[in-house]
Formats: structure tokens, C-alpha cells, sequence
């Protein structure tokens, strides 16, 4: 199933299959490279991917095997000169998952180099996977930018020093795959972008087995508490996991295993069991 987005979709690819949606950067013959059209169709995928039931898990990719993304294609760049509209943050850059409110797990696959703005879908992916040809590299400086939303995006993935290093030093430094998988920016490392996209798959079969639920709130724990001081970051975590103590998943999960059958899930977010809704108007009382 591909949603319709009013033939807007030229450069990116989407497709949605048994519970999985593929979005594709489709640019190979400009680097994968994105423009400011391409912005406003991440925009709508990513909505779509949030509010459709079907949709378990959402993996980020690129044609081809030596881009994963080159970043903005500077020839897309209207006549101000401007990559984006000068507004507050939360009426424009919409390139990532996190924008858009998505806590269904978010895989991303790097075939090749990925700099700049294709940093966004790196820093804002719950799993990377990169092949052993990938490289990561920011240039913002070197064409007088300010690398600042992926870049902060990276301190909070790597080691300050090394963040700073590929902000600051822009084109005269890559980071290889294999590094950026020792200090954790790569989680899954595979030899060759012909392995990428199988071995997502395969994580996305095993994420589909958990709650879709319980995966959502745990993402939502997680992901703030880097916006949080730790105890702080307890309270909101503690907060979510009394949430889910309503949810028809937090019994069915329990009995299933107690039974030694697959779990029946609920998708729907707002459900309550009867226990639970019972427990919530004790808590009003």
C-alpha cells in the first residue's frame, strides 16, 4: 500500500507492507541528495506512519550503495538563498520521526556516506544499521552554515569530543563505519548495503512480536529522559509505565506467557481493560 500524496513523492520512495513501512531516499544519480519539496513529503510520510494502526515499525533508506544521503542539494535553493522558512523550530524542520510525534520504532540503514541534512534520519532513528562502506561526515561550515539541529542530535549519540570533531572540522573528516559502531552511532554493523535492508527486516519481524504499547511508552521514556535530569527523568519514566498499567497489554502479555501462546495485542492506545479502568476511577476517587 502507498499512500497518495498528490504525485509529490518524486525523490522518495514509500511503500507499506505487513506491518512495515519503507521509506526510500530515491535520488541516487544526485547523491541522494534532498531538497525543500522533499521536506514537506517526509512531513506527510511521517504522519502517516504515526496515525496508521497497520504500521508497527517505520525503516529509513537509500537507493544505490555509495550515498546514503550527501545532504541539501544546494542547487534546489531558491533565489533567497534560505534551506529553511526562518521560523521557530516547531513550524519548520520536519525531516525526522520525532517532529512528528512517531514512537513506533524507527530503523534507519546507512549504505555509503550520509552528511549534512541526511544526518537528520541517523540522529532521530531508535536503531542505525550501517554497512561497512558507510561514513559520516557534517559540512555545514564548510559552505558557512551553522551545523546545529543534526549536530546536537550526534552530542547526544557520541562522545562530546567526536561530535564536535565532525561538526567543527566539517569535509576534512569522515568518520568510518567501524568507529562510529564503537562509540555507539551505528548500532548493527553489517559487510555490505546488500545486507542492510535483510537484516532490518528481520529486526522489524522480531519488534512486531512486543507490544505495540509497551514499545511506544518505553520510547517515550527513554528518548526523554535526555531532555531531562535524572530524577526527573524517573518520575516521567514511572509517570508512563503506571499509564500502561491500564492498558489491555499489560494483562495480556502476563497471560499469554502464562498460557505458552503468542500474544494477542492491542494497537489501540487509548484501550483500557476493565481492571485497569477500574484501578483509574479508584485513583480519581
Amino acid at each position: 500500500m502507498t499512500i497518495d500524496l498528490g504525485g509529490r513523492l518524486e525523490g522518495i520512495r514509500y511503500e507499506k507492507s505487513d506491518g512495515v513501512a519503507r521509506i526510500t531516499i530515491d535520488r541516487a544519480d544526485r547523491g541522494n541528495s534532498l531538497t525543500k519539496e522533499m521536506e514537506q513529503i517526509f512531513r506527510a510520510i511521517w504522519i502517516d506512519v504515526r496515525d496508521d494502526p497497520e504500521v508497527r515499525v517505520a525503516i529509513v533508506c537509500a537507493s544505490g550503495e555509495r550515498h546514503f544521503s550527501t545532504g541539501f542539494d544546494v542547487s534546489s535553493i531558491g533565489e533567497d538563498g534560505a534551506v529553511a522558512h526562518n521560523r521557530p523550530l516547531e513550524q519548520d524542520v520536519f525531516w525526522g520521526p520525532h517532529r512528528a510525534g512517531v514512537w513506533k520504532p524507527v530503523l534507519c540503514c546507512v549504505n555509503g556516506l550520509v552528511t549534512g541534512a541526511g544526518l537528520h534520519f541517523v540522529v532521530d532513528a531508535d536503531i542505525v544499521l550501517a554497512s561497512e562502506n558507510a561514513a559520516f561526515m557534517d559540512s555545514h561550515v564548510n559552505v558557512g552554515m551553522v551545523g546545529a539541529i543534526e549536530n546536537v542530535g550526534l552530542a547526544k549519540r557520541l562522545p562530546l569530543g567526536s561530535a564536535l570533531r565532525m561538526t567543527l572540522m566539517g569535509r576534512h573528516y569522515r568518520m568510518p563505519a567501524s568507529r562510529a559502531h564503537q562509540l555507539g552511532l551505528v548500532d548493527e554493523l553489517v559487510p555490505t548495503p546488500a545486507d542492510l535492508l535483510p537484516a532490518a527486516l528481520e529486526m522489524a519481524e522480531q519488534l512486531k512480536q512486543n507490544s505495540p504499547q509497551a514499545m511506544a511508552l518505553s520510547k517515550q521514556a527513554v528518548w526523554g529522559s535526555l531532555e531531562r535530569g535524572y530524577r526527573d527523568a524517573l518520575e516521567h519514566a514511572w509517570a508512563l509505565l503506571r499509564l500502561h498499567w491500564g492498558h489491555p497489554d499489560f494483562e495480556e502479555g502476563p497471560r499469554a506467557f502464562k498460557e505458552k501462546r503468542d500474544p494477542e495485542w492491542n494497537p489501540d492506545p487509548d484501550a483500557r481493560s476493565s481492571t485497569g479502568q477500574a484501578r483509574s476511577d479508584g485513583e480519581d476517587a
